[in-house]
């Protein structure tokens, strides 16, 4: 009854033991994190943003679908092993990252804070601790600026993007949420129609590709 009182109301992990402590005087058990998987709606979505880099991550900035331009704009996430499908990992630990971000310190800093923001919700999650232990011990930056307990919100933005193919462009991102998983974030790069960087994006899209990987890529779950 609590468990499914704690999910009707959303509480946070403080909220939640705060209410196991008045109602049993004890602290509650450890809960295992669900598996996520993304909305057929939203999964279904991606491939008709095209060419729209586009790309959905989770509660832990695990990525959990992307479309072709997304998966050529970054890294394709769907020739990882599911562990590292994680947006955080690749900003802080690959070289490709920080020749792709031209704004790489910038970019990476505010990562951390939204990550920040995010995790405090989850401090029973013991993969969100893996996760920070990895990236303070595989990341300098990291390592150093997590002590700063910088916290940022999610909001949209613009990026610097050089790419090895379509070149150096100026893309705006933003953020959208679905009701049914609010901690998900499908996230959307887009150019001003008509302009040098919305050419540049369309070379992100890979006529001879296996669309039918995307798709499946899309429906892949993450625990996270």
């Amino acid at each position: 009854m609590l468990e499914s009182l704690c999910t009707a109301l959303r509480l946070d992990p403080s909220e939640r033991t705060h209410l196991f402590l008045l109602a049993r005087g004890e602290q509650p058990p450890l809960r295992t994190p669900p598996v996520e998987t993304v909305d057929p709606a939203v999964a279904a979505m991606l491939p008709l943003l095209t060419p729209n880099p586009a790309y959905v991550t989770g509660r832990r900035w695990d990525v959990l679908a992307a479309n072709l331009p997304a998966r050529a704009l970054f890294t394709d996430w769907f020739a990882r092993p599911p562990e590292q499908r994680n947006l955080l990992l690749w900003v802080f630990t690959e070289a490709e990252a920080r020749r792709r971000l031209v704004e790489w310190e910038k970019e990476a800093q505010a990562l951390l804070a939204r990550f920040r923001t995010a995790s405090a919700r989850h401090l029973e999650d013991p993969r969100f601790v893996d996760l920070i232990e990895t990236l303070r011990r595989r990341s300098p930056e990291f390592h150093a600026w997590w002590p700063r307990h910088d916290v940022r919100g999610r909001t949209s933005g613009v990026k610097l993007i050089d790419h090895p193919r379509a070149g150096r462009m100026t893309l705006t991102h933003t953020v959208l949420h679905a009701d049914e998983a609010p901690e998900q974030k499908l996230v959307v790069y887009y150019a001003e129609p008509g302009s040098v960087d919305a050419t540049r994006l369309r070379t992100l899209d890979h006529p001879t590709a296996e669309r039918n990987s995307a798709t499946a890529a899309a429906t892949t779950a993450v625990r996270s």
